[in-house]
């Protein structure tokens, strides 16, 4: 059994860097929602499609490791989307909105 200090330790240490990481998980989040707005107008540029990719697949590498793995999840379904060179513009949107959903719920 593990020591009850060393639990609480480690919760605090993670919501420690998750208080310091959060600035930058909104920062992703945003430029997710950008590019899924874009995507609607059908006017997503090859600069935003590759930062999008790039986010996604830094918040599918790192969320989990928050307790986020639903949001893992949705980012990783965002940057197979965004494998394509033309995502399904809809779906990016609806994803976006389900992981940033899925992160800072609405209380």
């Amino acid at each position: 059994m593990m020591d009850p200090n060393f639990e609480d330790e480690t919760r605090s240490m993670q919501q420690a860097i998750w208080k310091r990481y959060r600035p930058v998980v909104l920062e992703r989040l945003e430029l997710l929602d950008r590019a899924g707005a874009v995507a609607r107008t059908g006017a997503l540029s090859e600069e935003l499609h590759a930062e999008a990719a790039s986010v996604a697949h830094k918040l599918a590498g790192s969320l989990g490791m928050y307790g986020y793995d639903e949001g893992t999840r949705i980012a990783r379904e965002i940057e197979v989307l965004l494998d394509n060179p033309v995502p399904a513009s809809a779906r990016l949107w609806e994803l976006a909105t389900e992981l940033r959903s899925s992160v800072f719920p609405v209380v």
